[in-house]
């Protein structure tokens, strides 16, 4: 099995089977325009323009799961991403990412690239482990996705290379994204 499996529906509301993408290398991200990490957009963005013609494709997946920093309709969000990003990778339509009800596709990444915790090295990283064992302790718990722009990068084969937490940035996968390219 591979992320080329499933199918999602685009932020419009057609469906995608993922296999269009089939031999580029993948980032997909659940995202959130109202959330704090919401300005990763932007190096999410850069980083799509940087390696787009490379083979590269950022799939972006808002969710409303966490704090509902995602109230919006799929147009609202859509035009969100647009005007206060210039985002132009394909976004889809809002899911859930854990829990029972979360989308197959997230179930499949969480099961493949299981939790490995937070760096507690950086402040951000410190600052997100408390804040979820204070606060959402079962969000804390398991292999689950744990807050919005969690990240997974995909290799050309549809396999998932590598898990990138909330705190990572993106500019810090540049390294990874080119050893797949």
């Amino acid at each position: 099995m591979s992320v080329y499996d499933f199918q999602v529906n685009s932020i419009d509301g057609k469906p995608v089977k993922l296999s269009v993408y089939q031999g580029k290398v993948l980032l997909i991200v659940n995202t959130a325009s109202k959330c704090g990490y919401s300005r990763q957009f932007a190096g999410l963005q850069e980083l799509y323009e940087s390696y787009q013609d490379q083979g590269f494709e950022i799939l972006g997946f808002p969710c409303n799961q966490f704090n509902e920093k995602e109230p919006g309709t799929n147009p609202e969000v859509a035009e969100f991403c647009k005007s206060s990003f210039g985002v132009t990778f394909p976004l889809f339509e809002k899911l859930d990412v854990r829990g029972p009800s979360a989308h197959p596709l997230f179930q499949y990444l969480a099961g493949q690239a299981p939790f490995q915790g937070f760096d507690t090295q950086t402040s951000n990283g410190r600052w997100m482990k408390d804040f979820l064992q204070e606060k959402y302790p079962d969000v804390y718990a398991g292999d689950g996705i744990k807050w919005n722009f969690s990240k997974f990068l995909i290799g050309r084969d549809g396999r998932v290379f590598g898990r990138y937490e909330t705190t990572i940035e993106p500019f810090e996968l540049e390294s990874d994204i080119k050893s797949l390219l």
